[in-house]
């Protein structure tokens, strides 16, 4: 009998096995990505502690799509300036599981772009 592959379990496999090799400490946080179909999320996250530095979501922007490149853009500006002004310079990035391409990859550029080390 045909089984349907289920992509979002596969996603979530990968992304546990990347977590393995990827830690966020108070010097050099995790830049998290998750996007959906209609928003991109990103967060600055201390694995040690468990908290959340800071985080940039297209749902809160006006004029952010996050459902293309561009809108991902905008997010990933947003969260390298949030992360310079409370002074970290260089994360660790975590795609999530993710393809590093289209939307994924457009964020991680513009957050390099704005000053972001990874």
């Amino acid at each position: 009998m045909f089984k349907p592959v289920n992509k979002n379990k596969q996603r979530i496999k990968r992304h546990r096995r990347i977590r393995f090799t990827i830690k966020g400490t108070p010097e050099r946080p995790r830049l998290n990505v998750f996007r959906s179909n209609k928003n991109i999320y990103a967060q600055l996250i201390d694995d040690l502690s468990g908290t959340t530095l800071a985080q940039a979501n297209s749902k809160d922007m006006k004029d952010a799509n996050g459902s293309n490149v561009a809108g991902a853009t905008l997010v990933g500006t947003a969260i390298a300036k949030l992360a310079i002004e409370k002074g970290y310079k260089t994360v660790v990035f975590d795609r999530g599981g993710y393809l590093y391409h289209g939307r994924v990859k457009a964020l991680a550029d513009a957050a390099r772009a704005e000053g972001l080390n990874f």
